[in-house]
Protein backbone atom coordinates (compact mmCIF):
# COMPACT_ATOMS: atom_id res chain seq x y z
CA UNK A 1 0.00 0.00 0.00
CA UNK A 2 0.98 3.43 -0.88
CA UNK A 3 2.13 5.74 1.95
CA UNK A 4 0.27 9.08 1.42
CA UNK A 5 2.77 12.35 1.27
CA UNK A 6 2.25 14.43 4.63
CA UNK A 7 3.33 17.37 3.34
CA UNK A 8 0.92 17.44 0.16
CA UNK A 9 -2.14 18.79 2.00
CA UNK A 10 0.13 22.34 2.32
CA UNK A 11 0.98 22.59 -1.29
CA UNK A 12 -0.29 26.12 -2.22
CA UNK A 13 -0.95 24.89 -5.95
CA UNK A 14 -3.22 21.62 -4.77
CA UNK A 15 -6.30 21.72 -6.83
CA UNK A 16 -9.92 22.01 -5.49
CA UNK A 17 -11.89 19.15 -5.78
CA UNK A 18 -15.42 19.42 -6.02
CA UNK A 19 -17.71 16.56 -4.96
CA UNK A 20 -21.28 16.02 -6.18
CA UNK A 21 -22.45 15.40 -3.27
CA UNK A 22 -21.53 18.75 -1.59
CA UNK A 23 -24.49 19.95 -4.40
CA UNK A 24 -27.33 21.36 -2.68
CA UNK A 25 -30.82 19.88 -3.62
CA UNK A 26 -32.83 21.50 -6.84
CA UNK A 27 -34.68 24.52 -5.52
CA UNK A 28 -37.93 22.97 -6.71
CA UNK A 29 -37.39 19.66 -4.58
CA UNK A 30 -36.34 21.89 -1.60
CA UNK A 31 -39.91 23.84 -1.94
CA UNK A 32 -42.03 20.49 -2.56
CA UNK A 33 -40.33 19.04 0.37
CA UNK A 34 -41.00 21.89 2.99
CA UNK A 35 -45.09 22.02 1.45
CA UNK A 36 -45.16 18.13 2.62
CA UNK A 37 -43.95 18.89 5.93
CA UNK A 38 -45.99 22.20 6.18
CA UNK A 39 -49.14 20.35 5.01
CA UNK A 40 -48.94 17.20 7.55
CA UNK A 41 -48.00 19.09 10.61
CA UNK A 42 -50.81 21.13 9.44
CA UNK A 43 -53.21 18.26 9.39
CA UNK A 44 -51.42 17.07 12.87
CA UNK A 45 -52.92 20.41 14.38
CA UNK A 46 -56.55 19.80 12.74
CA UNK A 47 -56.78 16.41 14.35
CA UNK A 48 -55.47 17.57 17.66
CA UNK A 49 -58.22 20.19 17.44
CA UNK A 50 -60.84 18.03 16.68
CA UNK A 51 -60.01 15.53 19.50
CA UNK A 52 -59.73 18.22 21.87
CA UNK A 53 -63.32 19.35 21.74
CA UNK A 54 -64.47 16.36 20.47
CA UNK A 55 -63.08 13.30 22.39
CA UNK A 56 -64.33 12.85 26.15
CA UNK A 57 -61.21 12.62 28.15
CA UNK A 58 -59.88 14.37 31.52
CA UNK A 59 -58.54 17.91 31.13
CA UNK A 60 -54.70 16.74 31.25
CA UNK A 61 -55.23 15.20 28.01
CA UNK A 62 -57.25 18.17 26.54
CA UNK A 63 -54.50 20.11 27.15
CA UNK A 64 -52.27 18.35 25.38
CA UNK A 65 -54.35 18.51 22.29
CA UNK A 66 -54.69 22.16 22.60
CA UNK A 67 -51.08 22.36 23.30
CA UNK A 68 -50.52 20.32 19.76
CA UNK A 69 -53.28 22.99 18.27
CA UNK A 70 -51.26 26.29 19.39
CA UNK A 71 -48.01 25.17 19.28
CA UNK A 72 -47.81 23.26 15.85
CA UNK A 73 -48.38 26.24 13.78
CA UNK A 74 -45.52 27.81 14.64
CA UNK A 75 -43.39 24.62 14.12
CA UNK A 76 -44.31 24.33 11.15
CA UNK A 77 -43.95 27.88 9.49
CA UNK A 78 -40.48 27.91 11.55
CA UNK A 79 -40.08 24.30 9.12
CA UNK A 80 -41.79 26.02 6.18
CA UNK A 81 -39.24 28.92 6.18
CA UNK A 82 -35.99 26.62 6.53
CA UNK A 83 -33.98 26.47 3.42
CA UNK A 84 -32.48 23.46 2.38
CA UNK A 85 -30.39 21.62 4.79
CA UNK A 86 -26.41 21.58 6.34
CA UNK A 87 -24.37 20.17 3.66
CA UNK A 88 -22.90 16.83 5.21
CA UNK A 89 -19.56 16.82 6.44
CA UNK A 90 -16.60 16.60 3.67
CA UNK A 91 -14.35 13.16 3.27
CA UNK A 92 -11.18 13.87 4.49
CA UNK A 93 -9.17 13.49 1.16
CA UNK A 94 -5.77 12.67 1.89
CA UNK A 95 -5.93 9.17 3.13
CA UNK A 96 -5.89 6.78 0.12
CA UNK A 97 -9.09 5.70 -1.28
CA UNK A 98 -9.62 2.12 -1.23
CA UNK A 99 -11.33 2.07 -4.55
CA UNK A 100 -8.23 3.91 -6.05
CA UNK A 101 -6.13 1.44 -8.90
CA UNK A 102 -3.16 0.92 -7.30
CA UNK A 103 0.03 2.13 -9.15
CA UNK A 104 1.60 -1.02 -10.25
CA UNK A 105 -1.72 -1.47 -12.43
CA UNK A 106 -2.40 2.13 -14.22
CA UNK A 107 -2.15 1.39 -17.93
CA UNK A 108 -4.08 4.36 -19.08
CA UNK A 109 -2.00 8.10 -18.48
CA UNK A 110 0.46 6.43 -16.38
Amino acid sequence: MENVNPWRRFRKDRPVVHQVTDAQPSLSNDIRKREISYLIKMGIRIVCLILAVAVPSPWPVKALFVAGAVLLPYVAVLGANQRGHTPPPRMDLTSPNQTEIPRHRREIGS
